[in-house]
């Protein structure tokens, strides 16, 4: 079984993953509506706009790191399935 202190440290973990999350994406706002403005001003419109490919790009890995950030829980998994097995344990040992 884990302690609290293990408990708390995953939680930190996590906290500072969904807050490095939400600069990245900050950022990635920021730096794409720069991009789109350069498009824009420059007049160099072709048939599919240049700043689609390093937002796509970008927000691929930004998709990565939002699910390992609010859906990812490798701790929690493995804790319930320890659970899990310990009760299915303590059933045949009745």
């Amino acid at each position: 079984m884990e302690t609290n202190q293990q408990r708390d440290e995953q939680l930190w973990r996590r906290a500072k993953a969904r807050a490095n999350f939400r600069n990245h994406l900050m950022t990635y706002l920021i730096i794409n509506g720069a991009l789109w403005a350069i498009w824009l001003l420059t007049g160099t419109h072709g048939e599919v706009p240049w700043p689609v490919w390093p937002m796509l790009g970008w927000g691929l890995a930004l998709a990565f790191q939002y699910y390992n950030a609010f859906h990812k829980d490798p701790y929690g998994d493995t804790i319930r399935e320890y659970e899990k097995l310990q009760q299915e344990k303590e059933r045949q040992g009745l």
